[in-house]
């Protein structure tokens, strides 16, 4: 009789899905860090300045996340 193995992973696909993974994960920071820069963006500068932040620092917030 034949020995099947369920519990062994199919390394093709396994690599397909960490891939897969990795770009969702790109692209869902890539959002995330556009959304802060949109809402940074659309505060005044005595907003920003409210809670300790500039113009130029908002990339860099944004990237932070």
């Amino acid at each position: 009789m034949a020995d099947l193995s369920i519990a062994r992973p199919n390394t093709a696909t396994a690599g397909f899905g960490s891939r897969f993974i990795a770009l969702f994960a790109a692209i869902s920071a890539w959002k995330d860090a556009r959304a802060t820069r949109k809402a940074l963006s659309a505060l005044t500068d005595r907003e920003l300045e409210d809670i300790g932040l500039n113009r130029a620092d908002i990339d860099r917030v944004a990237q932070a996340q």
